[in-house]
């Protein structure tokens, strides 16, 4: 749990910090957000998040309420004010707060708040280590599921089923029955064939900046990869599979709903994926 927390230009403590009733995040989820990994002090890949975020908020028409180049001050802040060495910083950004209506005008203020959490090796290290297992279900997001919005409630829904299925992530499966991605990362799968698989970039995932570090990693060491949907069928054939995302980095997937991958424990290629994902992401204090 944060101990100071940032909102609207003030630090204060995490327990008595408060944003406006009407806020537009609050009332209608009209935001962005991104979460910065923390790893032995340094900011993980934090130009790409950045620049995912200005898109973010371009998509939306929302206006940045610092300048971009406060960003990094205000995170490193947090990070030093919640003694964080391994964890992550949540920074939201919405419209701003205005009199409850759909509609908006380009004179609102846009809001900010960003928060930083502790994260012990143990937890990341158990599920590296031992892999996870996975539940599948339909994804009943929107058509713009490459914008960072705060329109979470699918994934929530998603996960809660994961969760009650004793897994710790969810799959979505779209109307073609391929899988689209997970409920807070990115899916893939090693093939029969030894190639590495992921969905294609597109409206229907987030461009994962984990997802595209380790495919840097990937071209660089010369591991067989490919952009291409999978489904359930290409599951069962699967000699490895995996999840990515900013705070699970390159993690293992032994279990997906009842289909056990390979042996039903992590494979030869999961440190050797996660060292790739490592050499190739930018640290940075």
């Amino acid at each position: 749990m944060s101990r100071v927390a940032f909102v609207n230009g003030k630090y204060c403590d995490f327990k008595k910090s408060k944003v406006h009733i009407e806020d537009r995040g609050y009332q209608f989820a009209d935001g962005v957000y991104e979460v910065f990994t923390v790893f032995d002090n340094n900011l993980v890949d934090y130009n790409a998040h950045l620049q995912r975020l200005f898109r973010s908020l371009s998509e939306l028409s929302i206006k940045t309420p610092i300048a971009k180049k406060a960003y990094l001050f205000h995170i490193q802040k947090i990070i030093k004010l919640n003694l964080i060495n391994n964890g992550l910083v949540y920074l939201q950004v919405t419209r701003g707060v205005a009199s409850r209506d759909f509609k908006y005008s380009d004179s609102i203020k846009s809001s900010i708040t960003i928060t930083g959490k502790i994260i012990s090796d143990d937890t990341f290290n158990h599920s590296v280590f031992n892999g996870i297992n996975v539940t599948t279900t339909k994804d009943l997001r929107w058509k713009r599921c490459d914008i960072k919005s705060l329109n979470l409630l699918p994934a929530v829904l998603a996960k809660q089923v994961a969760f009650n299925n004793g897994s710790k992530e969810a799959w979505l499966v779209g109307d073609d029955g391929f899988i689209t991605e997970g409920s807070s990362s990115n899916a893939w799968i090693l093939d029969k064939n030894n190639i590495l698989r992921t969905t294609p970039k597109n409206s229907n995932i987030l461009g994962g900046i984990t997802r595209e570090s380790l495919i840097r990693g990937l071209k660089t060491h010369g591991i067989k990869f490919k952009e291409s949907k999978f489904n359930l069928i290409d599951i069962k054939n699967a000699k490895e599979a995996f999840i990515t995302s900013a705070t699970t980095f390159v993690t293992p997937v032994i279990k997906v709903n009842n289909i056990k991958i390979g042996n039903g424990k992590p494979g030869k290629f999961a440190l050797v994926f996660l060292d790739i994902y490592k050499k190739s992401a930018i640290f940075s204090k």
